[in-house]
């Protein structure tokens, strides 16, 4: 037990001097029966039997003051206590064909719109991280439960280069793992085994994309290290299958949204796919979460209890002085 306000226990002083005071009191109160006893004026018998129940009341009223003055000191305690956490990563496609407008007003608007739906809908034990891919990728945000942070992190996104899903997932796995990972193709494309990052299952990926995919490395050989590593990739088309024609440095580009790909790579992970325009989409990629379970150390102040312990301490000391000599003290 730690104390926040630790010089408030010189309290504690003004409590040892009224228990001196008492002391000095039911002293001189002693010699003065005793002087009327000598003369016999008053009985001494069974004054002297019932003589340490007179002290109980202040007893009890003295330890009521101790613990008033720890609760002044604002004690803390470390307690373990359950709680279930997750962690979410929102992997955005930053690429250029994101400007297309078949998707009202863009597709990057109806992601961010999408993304945002799914973090106000979140509960404060899910972490979220936010990731940014175009032909490379970065993380915009670590893990974390600030919303505010996250919102902020999703409204700043801008668009440009080419689309690597490869990268976009990879980096997402960089973010849950919070550690290092080397992307080496070699290893991806070896037929030896899968490359093990290590086991996430309390985490996901929400990927937020038109599936066209024009960079290495291969998204699906990506999707079998997120599914060795216990972490579903859920997919999010952003876009239409007709698709629409953008303009990039003075060229005209089509684009159009490639669900084939994403339902690929979200089979290849157990995940989900489904459209943006779908308003619940993003709502069921929560109850897919496998949360586990952690036992966490975190401080929390005491003042109260103190408080009520004393309290109630000073509640009981007055009914028996009440009920002893008719008085509170």
């Amino acid at each position: 037990m730690s104390l926040r306000s630790p010089w408030m226990l010189f309290a504690l002083v003004v409590v040892a001097v009224l228990v001196v005071a008492y002391w000095w009191m039911q002293r001189q109160r002693a010699e003065r029966v005793a002087r009327l006893a000598s003369g016999g004026l008053v009985p001494t018998t069974a004054g002297q039997r019932a003589r340490w129940r007179r002290h109980i009341p202040f007893a009890i009223f003295a330890l009521a003051l101790v613990l008033v003055c720890f609760a002044l000191a604002r004690p803390t305690v470390s307690l373990a206590l359950p709680d279930r956490e997750g962690t979410v990563i929102l992997a955005f496609d930053v690429s250029n064909s994101m400007r297309a407008k078949d998707l009202e007003p863009t597709r990057i608007a109806a992601a961010k719109k999408a993304a945002l739906a799914f973090v106000d809908q979140q509960p404060s034990t899910i972490r979220i991280g936010v990731v940014a891919f175009g032909d490379s990728a970065l993380t915009v945000l670590k893990p974390t439960k600030v919303k505010e942070e996250v919102v902020a992190a999703i409204e700043r996104l801008s668009v440009g280069g080419a689309t690597s899903l490869g990268q976009g997932l990879f980096a997402s796995l960089r973010a849950i793992a919070g550690k290092p990972l080397t992307l080496n193709e070699s290893a991806l494309d070896s037929d030896s085994g899968q490359v093990d990052i290590g086991f996430f299952g309390s985490s996901a990926i929400v990927l937020l994309s038109d599936g066209e995919n024009t960079s290495r490395p291969d998204p699906l050989d990506v999707a079998e290290v997120a599914s060795t590593a216990g972490v579903p990739v859920h997919a999010i088309g952003i876009g239409t299958k007709q698709g629409t024609v953008i303009q990039v440095d003075g060229f005209s580009i089509a684009t159009a949204l490639d669900e084939d790909l994403l339902k690929e790579i979200a089979n290849v992970t157990d995940g989900r796919y489904n459209h943006a325009a779908d308003a619940a989409a993003l709502a069921k990629v929560y109850d897919s979460i496998d949360l586990e379970f952690k036992t966490t150390k975190k401080p929390r102040e005491v003042t109260a209890l103190f408080a009520a312990a004393g309290g109630l301490l000073l509640a009981v000391g007055a009914l028996l002085s009440l009920s002893s000599v008719g008085r509170v003290i």
